[in-house]
């Protein structure tokens, strides 16, 4: 007997679980949406919804209405409800979203013997379904508004999925008084866990046992992927089943997707009378648009489950559902956030260090961000490594196969992980014991520098709540049918050559901490690197930097040539010197001067490199205050105002070397600057503070340190040009705009702060201002 779900058409041949028996050899191809039964506490009546007329009801409405089914088929739906109860219904069904969706509609006295009913209504597939529920005359219902609003405000507390789960778990056996509940989380193979339980102590617990997939077959789970719950008060309650079995008007069974009354399948039922569970209520959570688990609630003996009871758990697994994702996001972002804030530390130590096997030594090493039993980190044709990890040759040859899956050419993400390493690269399986698992990305577009993580191989025990591979078969009227197991002793099944999964937190942090390396710190190792080498003495480094310059000085020269040797033309032709002559001499002396100013300026950026610091502690309010003084008249002639948000610390450093960065970077803030109100703001951020600050492509990590900074809402600079701001003579601008100068200040202010073992960077924004940053690592703040 096939069955097809997601919409397609199941058998077409009326079918009951009562007179037919089943006749199955796999759960998968059990009927449960169209069982042809329904359990025989209610009644259940299908109708045609054009004129109410009665398609089929179910065969116990005699016993429970004193009317008889057959009496009732073809008839309106007047013979049941009476003609006011019959308008009224119809009223209904147009002004409420019934379809595939039970709506409680009112609570009738009804049938021969008079009875007290709750009628439950819905549609599906063009056919009206009317629920009839025995209702307790005097039952006294508890205030399940409050106790759901009560559930709700301690699942918003849950700091974790588990504890979420338990919550959800605690909250519906106190809703319900049922002897257990349980979370069940599916897996990705489709077997499932109990994560979170609720029972009587008495109770043995269930918490932590695995159930192969097929406990709960494809078919129950796409029904519970559109229903949110599934009562059964009593699973050893005979059926009743539909009369006529076939619809009349399309010769289908009865599709009882959505009805509470459904009968429970024969595996299902079976299953519970295994366990000694006399009545379940099942709810689903969902996530993301797929079965996330259930909530399942077990009790020992038969119990009523009241639509009041019903809706409110339906609301609490529907609240569940939406919280679920915030939960999962709260976790992830607390673990996400450590992973970080050790990589930031990782990563301040690199950056001080210049060198990249810093990543790999304690205190934090990459062992202490993503959970892992090893790493290593290949750049500079060598290998570093923490904890348990491969042999170097073991390593060389994974990386040499890791290279093309992780390349920027192979891949838009540049990452790969696995948990079961041999799988992929049989050669792992020598050291699985070290790396079952491997999470790898790049430093590099060629992926020729490497940081890899590694898990090993864990056996691990999952305690199967009885044989995952047992699959029992009894005698049945039709043939021989599947039977769930009779035997719940627990079953243990060993799991080799894998690791734990890396988990998407995991992913993202290694991908931000690539992102982090190659934009902060490789780049700046490199520049080292190239720089050591070329400042290999002090007259190599001036030799440098006088090449550099020499572009520059040439240029006044020839100026100066040119029109000293038009001066000499016109002397020797016994000319006079009118305005023009005039005007060339002026031209010799601006020239003169600019030369002269840029020979200081590169004489005193080659003495920077070798001056000897004179520290102290100083207080970095009076050297403020000295360098505003030494900018003389530049801030009142600007109509610039200097912002101080809160007095500066103490430091050890310099004071004559600090007062000029300063003097440089607030005197580029009063130049740079074309609005009408300018302003230029020095100030800090402690240590504790960093966090507020932004973080662009050419902004290093120094989380660690007081940063200070010279902000100004001037003209900013591009991304392009953030960079040539600190060569030596490097101006965007022409030579007399923003008041001239030689374009030494910013490469000068640069040198004096990496002297005191800091670093100096820039965030800007075109036409918004820039700010510099700096810090003094030889200086901290006094403690």
């Amino acid at each position: 007997m096939a069955v097809v779900l997601n919409d397609a058409p199941w058998s077409t041949e009326p079918y009951s679980i009562q007179r037919h028996g089943v006749e199955i050899t796999s759960c998968d191809s059990e009927p449960v949406q169209t069982p042809g039964c329904i359990q025989s506490h209610g009644v259940l009546v299908a109708f045609r919804l054009v004129d109410l007329s009665v398609l089929q009801v179910s065969e116990n409405a005699g016993r429970l209405l004193g009317v008889d089914a057959h009496y009732l088929l073809g008839k309106p739906l007047t013979a049941l409800l009476g003609e006011a109860g019959a308008r009224r219904l119809q009223v209904f069904l147009t002004s409420e979203p019934v379809d595939r969706n039970p709506l409680y509609w009112r609570t009738l006295t009804l049938g021969e013997v008079p009875a007290a009913f709750h009628l439950i209504v819905h549609s599906n597939d063009q056919v009206g379904l009317l629920e009839l529920e025995p209702a307790e005359p005097d039952a006294a219902d508890p205030d399940y508004y409050s106790l759901v609003k009560k559930s709700m405000v301690r699942l918003q507390a849950a700091r974790g999925v588990h504890e979420f789960c338990q919550i959800a778990c605690d909250e519906v056996r106190q809703l319900t008084g049922l002897d257990r509940v349980l979370a069940y989380y599916f897996h990705e193979d489709g077997s499932g866990e109990v994560i979170a339980e609720a029972r009587r102590e008495e109770l043995h617990s269930w918490l932590g046992l695995h159930y192969p997939a097929h406990d709960i077959p494809q078919p129950a789970r796409e029904i519970f992927k559109r229903t949110w719950i599934r009562p059964l008060p009593d699973a050893s309650r005979a059926l009743a089943e539909m009369v006529p079995l076939a619809n009349p008007d399309n010769g289908r069974g009865l599709d009882m997707t959505y009805c509470s009354l459904r009968g429970a399948s024969v595996m299902y039922t079976e299953y519970l009378r295994n366990m000694n569970v006399a009545a379940s209520l099942t709810m689903s959570i969902r996530h993301a648009g797929s079965l996330w688990g259930l909530i399942a609630g077990h009790h020992g003996t038969a119990t009523p489950f009241s639509w009041q009871l019903r809706a409110a758990c339906e609301l609490l697994a529907q609240t569940v559902s939406l919280q679920l994702a915030s939960v999962e996001a709260r976790e992830h972002e607390c673990y996400g956030a450590r992973m970080q804030a050790v990589h930031l530390a990782t990563l301040a130590r690199v950056a001080r260090d210049g060198d990249l096997s810093k990543l790999v030594d304690p205190e934090p090493s990459l062992l202490e961000g993503i959970h892992c039993g090893g790493a290593a980190v290949y750049h500079q044709d060598k290998w570093s490594t923490v904890g348990s990890v491969p042999g170097p040759s073991e390593l060389t040859e994974l990386a040499a196969w890791l290279r093309p899956r992780v390349s920027s050419a192979a891949t838009p993400q540049p990452l790969f992980a696995t948990d079961r390493l041999a799988e992929a690269y049989p050669a792992a399986a020598e050291y699985a014991n070290a790396a079952s698992g491997v999470l790898a990305v790049p430093l590099s577009k060629t992926a020729r520098d490497l940081v890899l993580w590694f898990r090993p191989a864990i056996t691990s025990t999952v305690s199967w709540a009885g044989n995952p591979t047992e699959s029992p078969t009894v005698p049945g009227p039709h043939g021989p049918r599947l039977t769930p197991r009779a035997s719940f002793a627990l079953w243990q099944e060993s799991v080799q050559g894998r690791a734990l999964p890396w988990t998407t937190a995991e992913r993202e942090a290694a991908l931000y901490l690539r992102t982090l390396i190659m934009d902060l710190v490789v780049g700046r190792v490199e520049d080292l690197t190239a720089v050591n080498a070329e400042l290999a003495s002090s007259n190599a480094e001036l030799d440098a930097f006088a090449y550099v310059a020499s572009h520059d000085l040439k240029e006044p020269l020839r100026g100066i040539h040119r029109h000293a040797a038009l001066l000499k033309q016109e002397i020797q032709a016994g000319r006079t010197l009118d305005a023009q002559a005039i005007a060339r001499l002026e031209t010799v002396t601006r020239l003169t001067v600019r030369m002269d100013g840029l020979l200081d300026a590169l004489l005193h950026f080659s003495r920077v490199g070798r001056l000897e610091l004179q520290p102290h502690l100083e207080d970095l309010n009076a050297i403020l205050t000295e360098s505003i003084e030494m900018l003389g008249t530049l801030a009142a002639d600007a109509r610039c105002a200097i912002r101080i948000p809160r007095p500066l610390p103490r430091v050890l450093g310099d004071r004559v070397r600090i007062r000029e960065v300063f003097t440089n970077l607030i005197s580029n803030g009063i130049k740079y600057n074309d609005k009408a109100e300018r302003w230029v703001e020095v100030g800090y951020i402690a240590p504790d503070e960093s966090t507020e600050l932004p973080l662009a492509s050419d902004t290093p990590t120094v989380r660690s340190q007081t940063i200070y900074y010279v902000r100004d809402n001037g003209i900013g600079i591009a991304v392009k040009h953030r960079a040539q701001v600190f060569g030596i003579f490097k101006r965007l601008h022409r030579r007399d705009a923003f008041g001239g100068g030689s374009g030494a200040g910013l490469t000068i202010a640069r040198r004096l702060v990496e002297r005191h073992g800091g670093l100096l960077w820039l965030t800007s924004a075109v036409g918004e201002g820039s700010t510099f940053y700096f810090t003094l690592t030889a200086a901290e703040p006094e403690a």
